[in-house]
């Protein structure tokens, strides 16, 4: 009898262990990666809050504009003919970079020189062929061992001279440029830049004479070291303005925002047109050091990119959309995050709260009214964040009746797992005084990883 309970009880048992043993061969168990640089920008999760706090800002890698007093008094003492327009100090100290011009250069072509902090010059970087454009895009590394800058081929000033012959004319005519930020028939070829370069005489304590480089039409990135040599073209894309550009925090890598020399012109125009403050806009790239350079997206935006902390991923925005690229990996992935329905949901708490706010004198009540629309507007926001397609889209607030709700301008990228987004109004005027600035509004993502199966 024992024997009989014994044999059930054994059988029971194993039918049981049968069961357990066929879940773990069926169904892998997961994990969650321990760093998010490990991760797959499409493989991100995300929480969207809304009026949050401005981002803390982070100055630990910054680079210093402070005019320096001994560079000025060497361009004072010993570079008459020169003025020093400002100058740019590493984040370690260690160097400086002098940016200036000559008299007879184009306002919007400038020259750079390294020097060191005592104001002893180290380096002549650009070649009298050479225009540095874009001074305020001029960036050190944040390891301080390389600058990267914009620059072209000069456009040389006209000189008086006797009229040229009809033959001459028709020779300049052939030899413009058919495209190029800076195309004019004025423009010397590179070898005759180079000759021009070599053939200047040189005081005999002067430093080494700047390198000659290859230059283009169009604006290109250029990178030097810290000692101002090794001057280099980072691209070569004649027809191409780069106008924008951002160091990856181990500095290995640039995210760029460049447009053709059409689409600038184009839209140069209909701001002058508007008489509003010209905004360029541009797509995407990833430039390395090595010159290797791909494009991540092939829509324009005014956005300027951000790169995550781990150097791992690069941030843009197009209107309510932020979009997230892999920045390193040999199968790189890039997601979009569309933000339009969390932003009109959260738009219509905030022009409540507004109202409340106009109507209401106690200023006691306009505070807990406005705490209790921000949590409102999270907690509908973060809800919505779950809602199926299916939803009508008739249930979501009329985007014209709302006046904070308005297209993402900003980003800011502070921790691994948070992204800052600001949206707002701004319309640029020539004249400041008539430019708009409203409803500037902060809100971030929080980013979390999707759980993987083991050995996968």
């Amino acid at each position: 009898m024992y024997q009989r309970i014994f044999a059930k009880l054994f059988l029971i048992a194993l039918v049981f262990s049968g069961f357990g043993c066929q879940r773990a061969v069926f169904e892998k168990p997961t994990v969650a990666p321990a760093s998010l640089r490990d991760v797959p920008a499409v493989k991100l999760n995300f929480r969207f809050e809304t009026d949050v706090p401005a981002p803390p800002a982070n100055n630990q890698t910054a680079q210093s504009e402070e005019r320096n007093a001994a560079v000025q008094n060497d361009f004072d003492q010993n570079r008459p003919q020169e003025v020093l327009d400002k100058t740019i100090t590493s984040p370690d100290k260690q160097r400086v970079l002098a940016v200036y011009h000559k008299a007879q250069d184009l306002s919007a072509e400038f020259r750079l020189d390294m020097y060191a902090p005592d104001g002893k010059l180290l380096h002549k970087i650009t070649h009298d062929g050479m225009a540095v454009h874009f001074p305020e895009t001029i960036i050190w590394s944040p390891t301080s061992t390389d600058v990267a800058f914009v620059a072209m081929a000069r456009v040389e000033q006209p000189v008086a001279a006797a009229s040229p012959t009809p033959a001459e004319n028709a020779a300049d005519a052939s030899a413009t440029p058919e495209n190029g930020a800076g195309a004019n028939a004025n423009i010397q070829t590179n070898a005759e830049n180079a000759n021009v370069a070599a053939n200047i005489p040189q005081p005999a304590d002067a430093a080494e004479a700047p390198k000659n480089v290859f230059t283009f039409r169009t604006e290109q990135i250029y990178l030097c070291n810290a000692d101002g040599a090794d001057l280099k073209p980072l691209t070569q894309n004649e027809g191409l303005i780069y106008f924008y550009f951002v160091w990856s925090p181990d500095g290995a890598s640039l995210a760029a925002l460049a447009s053709t020399y059409q689409e600038w012109t184009f839209l140069e125009q209909q701001a002058n047109l508007k008489s509003e403050t010209f905004v360029p806009a541009g797509r995407l790239r990833l430039v390395e050091k090595t010159g290797r350079e791909r494009r991540l997206d092939d829509n324009l935006t005014t956005v300027r990119p951000v790169w995550s902390p781990d150097s791992a991923k690069i941030g843009i925005a197009f209107e309510t959309q932020v979009r997230i690229y892999d920045a390193i990996g040999d199968a790189p992935t890039q997601a979009a995050i569309p933000l339009r329905n969390q932003l009109l949901i959260s738009s219509k708490a905030y022009d409540e709260q507004a109202q409340l706010k106009l109507e209401s004198g106690d200023a006691n009540s306009n505070a807990n009214a406005e705490a209790n629309a921000s949590q409102a507007a999270n907690a509908n926001v973060n809800q919505a964040a779950n809602v199926t397609v299916s939803q009508p889209i008739g249930t979501l607030p009329d985007a014209s009746t709302l006046v904070s709700f308005n297209p993402i301008i900003n980003l800011e990228w502070t921790e691994d797992k948070l992204l800052y987004v600001q949206t707002g109004y701004i319309k640029l005027i020539k004249n400041d005084a008539d430019s708009a600035r409203s409803y500037l509004r902060w809100h971030r993502l929080i980013f979390s990883p999707q759980a993987t199966a083991i050995g996968k």
